[in-house]
């Protein structure tokens, strides 16, 4: 579901197939707050693996993947959750984008769907480096995520978009995830600098094209 709380297919699948303790290597000094992780794919409304701020620094967590949605956007009373974020300019999501709300979150290759019964073209890096969503997180939100579940109290977290680079725009035109690749663009998402400077594409050629997730 995009910002504007309309249904979007935009990269509602990622796979995570880093082991917790590669993530762990990944940022120094970072405590292992998840629990057993189990690499694979991830879903909208799944828990996935995220790096946020903690009392005593950074921490590994695991939240559900979706943030609150826009009150005019919800028809009922059930909120499924926005998976990912564009409109910065947004007094809903401008609450979240300060540094205590931003996260990291792993991830391995990506999801774009080619078209009704084409399955999904999956992205992954050219070079191996480890790729991180620039994500934003809330901690304890109360809503109804499912009807039969009844009102949940959750750690949420979704990732931000921006225009897509030239391997993902034949596919998706409209967007793709932020994603950061160096450890220094980590840090400073992590430390609150402007969020607007990293709504940028990954540069032409980061990405490799596959059919599975890796």
């Amino acid at each position: 579901m995009d910002l504007e709380g309309r249904a979007d297919l935009m990269c509602n699948l990622y796979s995570n197939t880093t082991t917790q303790e590669a993530m762990l290597r990944l940022v120094e000094g970072m405590t292992d707050r998840a629990g057993n992780l189990t690499p694979g794919e991830v879903y909208p409304d799944q828990l996935g693996a995220i790096i946020r701020h903690s009392s005593d620094g950074l921490e590994l967590v695991k939240a559900r993947w979706g943030m609150p949605s826009p009150q005019f956007a919800l028809k009922t009373e059930r909120d499924p959750g926005v998976t990912n974020v564009r409109n910065l300019s947004s007094p809903h999501w401008r609450r979240w984008l300060g540094a205590e709300h931003r996260c990291l979150v792993p991830l391995t290759s990506f999801a774009e769907p080619r078209g009704k019964g084409k399955g999904n073209q999956w992205f992954a890096s050219t070079d191996g480096r480890p790729m991180m969503f620039a994500g934003i997180e809330v901690r304890g939100w109360t809503s109804l995520r499912k009807v039969k579940d009844g009102e949940t109290t959750d750690d949420l977290f979704a990732f931000l978009t921006c225009e897509p680079n030239a391997e993902v725009a034949p596919i998706h035109p409209k967007a793709m995830p932020v994603i950061l690749i160096e450890p220094d663009d980590w840090q400073a998402w992590l430390q609150g600098a402007p969020a607007a400077e990293f709504q940028r594409p990954l540069p032409d050629g980061s990405l490799a094209l596959g059919d599975g997730a890796t």
